[in-house]
């Protein structure tokens, strides 16, 4: 029997959700029910969704170290807040506004995280 982990499981169920959506949203707007603008808001905004929720599962991981926990603490936050951004920019901003400002957002989480991880190098560096 094949037993699967929690995070393989949580990410076969984003990926079917957004799967899913898209067909529904693509089959509503052929039947009239939604427009094109819509149905990108929708799958669209799904992914910053699913971007924050990896970001609140990053600190819930086993870090090998004291330094890796503070990474995936400060990065889990950071992916987690820039998810949320990217979606509401999705779910309520005009579509160029969305695209410019919801990119923006993710890199912003990235660079934070990248930041923080050199910051810390620095600091151990400096130490030794």
């Amino acid at each position: 029997m094949i037993t699967m982990n929690k995070d393989l499981t949580g990410s076969l169920a984003w990926g079917g959700t957004i799967l899913a959506v898209a067909l529904a949203g693509s089959y509503a707007r052929k039947m009239g029910y939604l427009d094109n603008d819509t149905v990108t808001r929708l799958v669209i905004g799904l992914n910053g969704l699913m971007i924050a929720w990896y970001g609140n599962r990053m600190p819930k991981v086993v870090a090998p170290s004291d330094c890796a926990r503070k990474v995936t603490r400060v990065g889990g936050w950071a992916m987690a807040l820039s998810g949320l951004v990217y979606a509401g920019l999705w779910a309520f901003a005009p579509i160029p506004v969305a695209v410019a400002l919801g990119s923006a957002a993710i890199l912003i989480g990235v660079a934070t995280t990248l930041g923080y991880c050199l910051m810390l190098r620095g600091r151990a560096k400096g130490e030794v």
